[in-house]
């Protein structure tokens, strides 16, 4: 696609048509032709355009109702009407019908170029409009990045260090540990800063979708493809995509991926035209992607074109001086979210209690943690008793207090399984509460839940149907 834009003009006049398409492809636009209303239909059915140039007077279907058929294909559609016969009736009824201006021929040659360029203009805020509320449904803000450890000041550093660049960028760590807050911070810190992020969880988008999704599809290019979709690649133009999960994308889309990233050029899907993007990539995993070049599941060529400047992600365990900022945090977000008041100052057991606990689920089992105790604290503080079970009686307190040895199985036993009793219940009932919340915040939406909790939307399901929760209650 020219770097300026597309446009699609609808004429039956053949010399309009090429005097639009000379003065415009001499601007720097793509400029494609249609002699009738049911043409520039099918064109625009097949290609993605910024603005359509029509003609009221046509043979077949007229101006204005091409207009709505348009409209019908693509709501955000940047439609101009032209005509020779601009009275006053004509403009009002191309505006109550959705048009977003009218040329009157003969024009100026001016004219018709600031139009445009207004439309595309238009069309690209519309666009960035829809990416902001994309990457709202598809990903879980949690707020600010908190860290004072080592660690994550040498993580700070780095990420001012690369945020200039255009390298790609290959976050790891262990689930919950923030990768797409770094990759966030990379972007906001970048000279793509005004552009578009887009994430992308690979994990969460069906093998056979995640190259729609990526790099897009024309109408027709498989069951179910009943108009042009614009994939997430060209969406990203100019600014970054986040591809998390990236471990998990099938062999043939690594392939694809791997052009993209070589040729800064894709074609999507049942097109044979490449569209050339300027898109950095920063790419996150929480697996060995090492491993998984020797296993043979994850190309190596691609592996060392997206480690370009590797970033790894330290766990909570291993940044305990960073628990009592982020318990911090989150008291003041969901203080703020559930009208409660509880102090940010934690009582030096709490706080000994959270920093000795291993955290496997890392700052998201912490953002969760604090949450419900927000919720359920009686007082005006967190107390020990605010936290599960697993926090504030570890293994090594839940033992027999005359240190039972092996020959008393029996003592043993019985204590173990009323720990492991207690402890089920526990977690059963702090699990049920956090799936209800996140389907509450997502209104029952439940791959959105999923990500919300950072789990697959499988294993959701299967827990929703294992405790028997309600959707909706």
């Amino acid at each position: 696609m020219a770097k300026k834009g597309a446009v699609l003009v609808v004429d039956d006049e053949e010399i309009m048509r090429d005097v639009l398409e000379t003065l415009l492809a001499a601007e720097g636009y793509r400029v494609d032709l249609a002699r009738t209303g049911e043409d520039g239909l099918d064109l625009y059915g097949r290609r993605a355009y910024d603005v359509v140039l029509l003609d009221v007077s046509m043979p077949g279907i007229g101006g204005l109702r091409a207009l709505e058929e348009f409209l019908k294909m693509d709501a955000e559609a940047v439609v101009v009407m032209i005509t020779a016969y601009a009275t006053f009736d004509t403009a009002i009824a191309a505006w109550e019908r959705g048009a977003s201006g009218c040329v009157r021929k003969p024009f100026q040659n001016e004219q018709i170029i600031q139009t445009v360029a207004g439309g595309v203009r238009r069309r690209r805020k519309e666009e960035e409009r829809q990416t902001l509320r994309r990457a709202m449904s598809r990903s879980v803000e949690r707020g600010q990045i908190i860290g004072r450890s080592d660690a994550m000041q040498v993580i700070f550093r780095l990420v001012d260090q690369v945020a200039p660049a255009r390298s790609t960028v290959l976050i790891t760590g262990e689930s919950g540990t923030g990768k797409e807050l770094i990759a966030r911070a990379i972007h906001e810190q970048s000279p793509r800063a005004a552009k578009a992020f887009v994430p992308v969880n690979s994990s969460n988008i069906p093998s056979e979708l995640l190259e729609s999704e990526l790099f897009g599809h024309t109408r027709g290019a498989f069951t179910g493809a009943v108009a042009v979709k614009k994939g997430l690649f060209e969406v990203a133009d100019g600014g970054s995509i986040f591809l998390d999960e990236i471990g998990d994308i099938p062999p043939e889309t690594q392939a694809r991926l791997l052009r993209v990233i070589q040729e800064r050029e894709f074609t999507p899907l049942g097109d044979t035209t490449p569209r050339r993007v300027d898109v950095r990539i920063i790419a996150a995993t929480n697996i060995d992607l090492k491993e998984a070049v020797q296993q043979g599941t994850f190309r190596e060529d691609l592996y060392y074109r997206l480690a370009v400047v590797p970033i790894e992600l330290p766990p909570l365990r291993d940044r305990r001086a960073d628990v009592l900022p982020l318990v911090q945090h989150f008291v003041r977000k969901y203080n703020e979210e559930n009208n409660r008041h509880l102090s940010e100052q934690i009582a030096p057991e709490v706080l000994g209690l959270l920093e000795a606990y291993s955290w496997p689920g890392n700052v998201r089992e912490l953002e969760n943690v604090v949450e419900r105790a927000v919720v359920i604290a009686p007082g005006p503080e967190l107390t020990r008793e605010c936290l599960p079970t697993e926090i504030r009686e570890p293994a090594s307190a839940r033992t027999h207090p005359h240190g039972v040895s092996g020959s008393s199985t029996s003592t043993v036993a019985a204590l173990d399984i009323e720990h492991g009793i207690n402890f089920y219940d526990e977690v059963r009932r702090f699990e049920i509460d956090v799936i209800r919340r996140a389907l509450e915040q997502t209104n029952g939406h439940q791959s959105r839940a999923a990500r919300l909790l950072g789990m697959n939307a499988t294993t959701l399901n299967s827990k929703i149907k294992t405790y028997n929760i309600q959707l909706g209650l």
